[in-house]
C-alpha cells in the first residue's frame, strides 16, 4: 500500500528530522544501499587487486597552515591503471583531504565527505572544527570496515586550518576509523615509508608555505624513486603532483605553472644529486 507521503506529496518524516545533522547518518537510514558500505561485497577474493588503487599522500605543516601533496599514478595490481589521477581534494573552505587505497571507493568518500560537512553547516548555522570534522571522517572510514577487510580499503589523510590556533594540524587514519593526530608532517601509502623519511630530513618547523610545497613534492620523488606504485613528475606529458595549501585565507590548490616549477626544480637538482638534498647537520 502507498504510503500516507506519497498520497499527499510530502517527503518522508526523515527529511524534516531537526537532530540529524549528519549527512552520512541521514543516507544510511533513507537509502542505506547509497553508501560503500552498504553494498553487497564482490564475490572475488581478489578483488581489490583487480580495483584501481592510489598510492602515495604528504602532508607538511608550516606557520600558519598546512600543505598537502599526492602523486597521481593508480595502479591495479602489477599494471598502471591511470597515470594521472587526482588524490588530493577540497573538503571545505578551510581543510583538504587526500586518499589512499582503492580509489573508486576513496573518491566516493570524498564526495560524501564533502557533503556531510556542507549539510552539517547548513543545518547547523556554523562550520564544525578541525577536531569535529576530523572525527566526522573517522565515523565514515570506520563506517567501510566490511569492505576493508575484503581488500577494499581507503585510507585518507585530513588537513585543515585551526583558526584558533593560527596553525595547520594534519590527521590521519587506520581502516578501521582510528584517529590520529600527526605532528609536522605525514605520509599515507605504498610510498609513504620512503616520503617520509625525506619529510623527517627536510622538515624545518620555519618553511615557508613555498618550501613546505617543494619539500613535499622531494618527498613524492624520493616515494616514486623506491616505489613502483608511486607515480615521479612526468615532464614530458607535464603530469605533475597535484598540492594544495590551507591557510587563513582559506583552501587552495597551486597552478599547472606553479607545481611545474616546482617539479622541475626537483628534477633539475637530482641530475647533481641523485638522492636528492640533504639536511646540515648542527
Amino acid at each position: 500500500m502507498a504510503s500516507h507521503e506519497s498520497h499527499t506529496g510530502r517527503l518522508p518524516g526523515l527529511f524534516a528530522n531537526p537532530d540529524m545533522a549528519s549527512f552520512t547518518e541521514f543516507l544510511g537510514a533513507y537509502s542505506p544501499g547509497s553508501l560503500p558500505a552498504g553494498r553487497t561485497l564482490p564475490a572475488s577474493s581478489r578483488a581489490g587487486e583487480e580495483l584501481a588503487h592510489g598510492t602515495t599522500i604528504v602532508a607538511v605543516t608550516f606557520p600558519g597552515g598546512v600543505v598537502v601533496a599526492g602523486d597521481r599514478r593508480a595502479t591495479a595490481g602489477h599494471v598502471i591503471a591511470q597515470r594521472d589521477i587526482e588524490k588530493v581534494f577540497r573538503a571545505d573552505e578551510f581543510s583538504a583531504i587526500a586518499i589512499a587505497g582503492t580509489a573508486g571507493i576513496g573518491i566516493e568518500l570524498v564526495r560524501l565527505f564533502q557533503v556531510e560537512l556542507e549539510h552539517y553547516e547548513k543545518r547547523e548555522g556554523r562550520t564544525l572544527s578541525v577536531e569535529g570534522k576530523a572525527n566526522r571522517l573517522a565515523t565514515m572510514v570506520r563506517q567501510n570496515l566490511g569492505m576493508a577487510m575484503q581488500g577494499l580499503a581507503v585510507v585518507p589523510l585530513f588537513a585543515g586550518y585551526d583558526e584558533e590556533r593560527d596553525e595547520g594540524r594534519i590527521f590521519s587514519y587506520d581502516p578501521a576509523g582510528g584517529r590520529y593526530e600527526e605532528r609536522d608532517f605525514h605520509s599515507v601509502g605504498s610510498g609513504s615509508v620512503f616520503a617520509r623519511g625525506a619529510l623527517k630530513k627536510l622538515y624545518r618547523p620555519d618553511l615557508s608555505a613555498e618550501d613546505a610545497g617543494l619539500v613535499c613534492v622531494q618527498a613524492l620523488y624520493d616515494a616514486a624513486d623506491d616505489d613502483s606504485a608511486t607515480g615521479g613528475p612526468d615532464l614530458t606529458r607535464r603530469i605533475f603532483p597535484v598540492v594544495a595549501s590551507v591557510t587563513a585565507d582559506g583552501y587552495r590548490r597551486l597552478g599547472e605553472d606553479e607545481v611545474g616549477a616546482l617539479a622541475q626544480t626537483v628534477v633539475d637538482g637530482r641530475y647533481d644529486s641523485p638522492g636528492g638534498p640533504t639536511a646540515p647537520l648542527r
